[in-house]
């Protein structure tokens, strides 16, 4: 199964990034073999749609779930409609995550965790 988990670094030693929308990087993991692909966020910068544009590039890569720090309004619901299961609080380092996701130490996550807005320059980090 392949998950996704925000990463301040292209590596499964990275810590988690606490910003879904404007992480740096976007480990896609798949939780059998531990092979990974590192993606750069392209929205990191984005004036606005951070959430919804990085949520439709995760949706694309045909993940199972998402484990994140945090998850704003506009992203949680374009993840939910894309069917994706999304777990935030996650901290830690990349490969830590995947294994508490895959004892299944996470809870799902019902609602966001922030406001919209969280995480732009110059806002909350």
């Amino acid at each position: 199964m392949k998950i996704c988990i925000t990463s301040e670094g292209n590596t499964l030693d990275s810590q988690v990034d606490g910003r879904f929308g404007r992480c740096q990087y976007f480990i896609i993991v798949d939780t059998q073999t531990l092979e990974f692909e590192a993606i750069q966020n392209p929205n990191i910068e984005a004036m606005g749609g951070a959430g919804i544009q990085s949520a439709q590039l995760v949706a694309s890569k045909q993940v199972k779930a998402v484990l994140t720090g945090n998850v704003g309004p506009n992203a949680f619901q374009t993840l939910q409609a894309a069917g994706i299961d999304i777990f935030a609080g996650a901290s830690g380092t990349v490969k830590d995550i995947v294994e508490k996701y895959k004892k299944g130490e996470f809870k799902l996550t019902q609602n966001p965790s922030v406001s919209s807005k969280y995480g732009m320059p110059g806002k909350n980090k």
